[in-house]
């Protein structure tokens, strides 16, 4: 059978040849299955393209997909699958080996009993910083309790999908993608294996909590329509509240003759009003820039070049 591995790289000069040597050793002691790599270079401004071509060069199962520009993991392992479907299964690997590569043979065993989707659970986060803990903690535990398909914790996009998953995952056109949303809305047979993540080998992450708050943030919205109902089930409160404590307010005027509140109380009410309609305006504004983004309906990557590939 033949396994694609997937592997998106955005200036990981340094990890590169890492990942290789410790990969590589892995997939050769595999028999009954022809491997190929199928790297993505996102853009990278740094020496990864050029690695990458020289690896290329030397072994022809490498193939190298530059895109024009950095177009973001999301769309990385887009391309990459469209390049995988003519293959049994594709595994999809990060190149900082915190996922490590002994799970290729445990992602293999299960696939060959039967299982479309093989998935990577973490053990543990003692690798990460206590604040980076709790919020992906509550990220999934919010994101599963207002989706209608509850994605499994501590999952990353570190897995094994069949040929018919990657078929499936390339019918979805929409431009705005939360991979790990889309490979559990699918659906079809799965199994999870456990693993403890390790440190990065080589290199620095891309991934600041700025920009982890943004893909959290494009993860929910891309996913379910619920805050916009929260929200208005939200307002539907705040006003039912304001009704009674305007007939509260009345009621202490005209039976005990108490004068009503004066600036301060006026100056809370008005503030939290502004609030609450800011925070209204900035839900519906995430789901119309999602929808300004679909509707222009550009492609979703570039490619500047192709190695080896089909």
């Amino acid at each position: 059978m033949k396994i694609a591995l997937i592997v998106p790289a955005y200036n990981e000069e340094e990890a590169l040849p890492v990942f290789w040597q410790a990969v590589e050793p892995v997939l050769q002691k595999e028999n009954g299955f022809r491997f190929e790599y199928i790297f993505v270079n996102d853009g990278s401004t740094d020496g990864t393209l050029p690695y990458l071509k020289d690896l290329s060069a030397r072994n022809k199962y490498v193939k190298v997909i530059s895109l024009s520009r950095n177009f973001g993991k999301e769309a990385a392992l887009t391309a990459g699958l469209n390049e995988a479907v003519q293959a049994d299964a594709a595994i999809v690997m990060d190149a900082d080996l915190q996922d490590p590569p002994e799970l290729i043979p445990a992602f293999l065993e299960k696939f060959k009993e039967g299982y479309d989707v093989v998935y990577g659970t973490r053990q543990n986060r003692q690798s990460d910083s206590g604040l980076k803990r709790i919020s992906a903690n509550a990220f999934y535990k919010f994101y599963n309790f207002i989706s209608t398909r509850p994605m499994p914790e501590n999952a990353g996009d570190c897995r094994l999908i069949s040929q018919r998953v990657v078929q499936a995952l390339l019918q979805l056109p929409e431009r705005e993608r939360f991979m790990k949303g889309l490979f559990n809305w699918v659906g079809f047979k799965s199994v999870s294996i456990p693993f403890v993540r390790q440190a990065r080998q080589a290199g620095k992450t891309k991934w600041d909590y700025w920009r982890l708050w943004n893909f959290a943030l494009e993860g929910i919205t891309a996913s379910t329509t619920i805050p916009l109902r929260l929200w208005t089930y939200f307002g539907f409160s705040v006003s039912l509240f304001a009704f009674l404590y305007a007939l509260w307010v009345a009621a202490k005027k005209i039976i005990f003759g108490n004068p009503v509140s004066g600036y301060s109380s006026l100056m809370v009410a008005i503030l939290f009003f502004s609030g609450v309609q800011l925070i209204s305006l900035g839900v519906i504004g995430e789901y119309l820039g999602r929808t300004f983004m679909e509707v222009k309906q550009r492609p979703l990557y570039i490619i500047d070049e192709k190695i080896n590939c089909q």
